[in-house]
């Protein structure tokens, strides 16, 4: 995979409002929000796309959604917040490193889109 914007935030070249760092992930606030809450939760393995993790990325990608799940309770919206994984530059991709957007703080609609 070639470097994107999200290896440099991770390789710390890029500055960020980082508000979660493990192991296995960087969470960090959405530089273009589309909601007043839009956090981003990247892997610091390497992904390209979703459709590009294999079996032994199960528990990374799980890790990812509990992680998520901590952030919300953080920044109070535990009630109602939505998690999206694009995949793909066709569906909204535009940094092709696997990440998971955090929305909240406003109504959103049904469906997506």
């Amino acid at each position: 995979m070639s470097e994107t914007i999200f290896s440099k935030i991770i390789n710390r070249e890029i500055p960020a409002d980082i508000v979660h760092e493990d192991e296995l992930c960087l969470a960090f606030r959405d530089v273009n929000p589309q909601a007043p809450i839009h956090i981003l939760v990247i892997p610091k393995k390497p992904i390209a796309r979703i459709i590009d993790a294999c079996d032994e990325d199960q528990s990374l990608l799980g890790h990812l959604y509990l992680v998520a799940n901590k952030i919300a309770r953080e920044e109070g919206v535990e009630d109602a917040f939505r998690l999206v994984v694009n995949n793909g530059e066709g569906v909204g991709q535009s940094v092709f490193h696997l990440h998971v957007h955090i929305l909240a703080g406003r109504a959103f609609t049904w469906p997506p889109g």
